[in-house]
This record gives structure tokens, sequence and C-alpha cells, in this order.
């Protein structure tokens, strides 16, 4: 029997947030969202979310509903309200966006604001004022600090892509034995498959999921957001909605 996880992660900042990235990954203007594109979207990834039982505050759930609103609205046809004072008309047609849109700009000026706050940080965190001295017996090599090309969304969405190939996969029939796979354990064999891989060699993320139980897919991908936390795989991705390759992190 599986052991059930209650996951909280401090990567999801809010819905605002999820929105934003969604829309950089459109690379449209933010006036120009596609309401019903980006709604599919945003859902698909709520999905994901109860499948790995993560914690989903209620504001989630709250856009989500927002969104589908709007994305009513937007399917209405849409009807020009005339109003007359003194021999002057004026139209009315209001974009059901434009509130969403606001809300959006300004998360997108404070985020912004934060991250130029952190570089500025880090930044005054290098600087130290003190006499000199003699730091030779402190010199060592610092391993080179690599960013990673892939973040929690991008996880987030190649397992949404697993499971919707897992079930196109999924047999008519199939004898199911269940296991209890601790995370730690699973840890361990990931670790263990990417030490064999030959220099320069990656693991595609999707190769990690060759069974069909979900418990073993849940596991195995929380195994993996462990191993980003403690930066000890390196994930990579060339471009939008690609593969995601794996590899250890160079010592």
């Amino acid at each position: 029997m599986i052991v059930q996880y209650n996951v909280k992660l401090d990567a999801f900042e809010g819905p605002l947030d999820l929105l934003l990235h969604l829309i950089n990954r459109y690379e449209v203007d933010i006036y120009e969202v596609p309401m019903a594109e980006l709604t599919e979207q945003y859902l698909l990834y709520i999905y994901a979310m109860q499948e790995l039982q993560l914690d989903n505050a209620s504001e989630y759930l709250v856009m989500a509903a927002t969104l589908l609103e709007i994305k009513s609205k937007m399917l209405l046809p849409k009807h020009e309200e005339e109003l007359f004072d003194d021999d002057l008309e004026y139209e009315i047609d209001e974009d059901p966006r434009d509130e969403l849109m606001k809300r959006l700009i300004e998360y997108r000026k404070y985020k912004e604001a934060a991250q130029d706050f952190k570089q500025l940080e880090e930044d005054r965190g290098q600087m130290f004022t003190r006499a000199p001295s003699d730091l030779s017996e402190f010199n060592t090599d610092v391993p080179e600090k690599v960013e990673l090309d892939v973040n929690l969304y991008d996880m987030l969405g190649a397992f949404q892509k697993l499971l919707r190939r897992k079930k196109l996969q999924k047999p008519l029939q199939t004898k199911i034995t269940r296991q209890e796979i601790p995370i730690d354990v699973r840890m361990d064999q990931i670790l263990e498959e990417l030490v064999s891989l030959l220099p320069n060699e990656r693991r595609n993320f999707m190769d990690l999921f060759p069974y069909e139980d979900k418990d073993h897919i849940v596991v195995t991908f929380l195994a993996l957001l462990e191993l980003m936390k403690t930066n000890t795989i390196l994930l990579e991705q060339e471009d939008n909605f690609s593969d995601i390759f794996l590899s250890l992190r160079p010592s």
C-alpha cells in the first residue's frame, strides 16, 4: 500500500504567479491573452496539482472560477449600450479581461521589483568591510553555481503531459500489484540510474515513468522535486514545451 503524502511547495506563489507563467509561455502581449487557451491550461495545472495531492489553496479555485466567468462572457454576443446626454452619444464596450489584466500587471511590477531587491541583496552579500588579511588557508575551489533551465512550473507541465500519455497508453486489461515505495527509496533509485550514465549523457524525464501505476508515478515525481530542491540533479530544456532531460549536477 502506498503511503499518502500531503505536500505544500513554497515555489507556488499563488494563482496570479501561475497565470503570469502561462502568459509568458504564450509569448503574447498581456492585453491580448487568449482566454480560452489560458483557462484550459490553468485548469490542467490545477488538475495536476490535485493528482499530486498538493495543498490547493482556495484562492487557486477562486481564480479558476473567475477565468471561467470571463471566458463565458467573451463567448456571449457583444452588445453596445447607447447613452444619450445632451445630444452626445457614448458607446460602452468593456472587455471582461480588463480587471484581471490590471491585477496581473500590478503583480508583475511587484514581482520584478522583488527580483531586483533580491539581486541587490545578493550583490550586497558579496561585500565585506574589514581590514585586509591573509585568507589563503580558506582558499578552496567553489563549484560554479549553475542556473536551472527548468523551474517547478515546467516540471508540473511535464507531469501533466505524462498523465495524458499514460492514459492513452493504458491497456484495456491489466494486473496491478501494489507495492509501498517510500520517496527516499525512489530518490536513491533515480540517482543510481543517473550515476550509471556515460559522461555528457542525459536521461529523458518521460523514461523515468515506465509503470502505469498512478501511485508509482506520483512518488517518482515527488522524488524528482526533492532532488531538485537539494540541487542534486540538473534539469535542462532546450525550448518551451520540449522534452526535459536530467543528469547529475557536477560535484
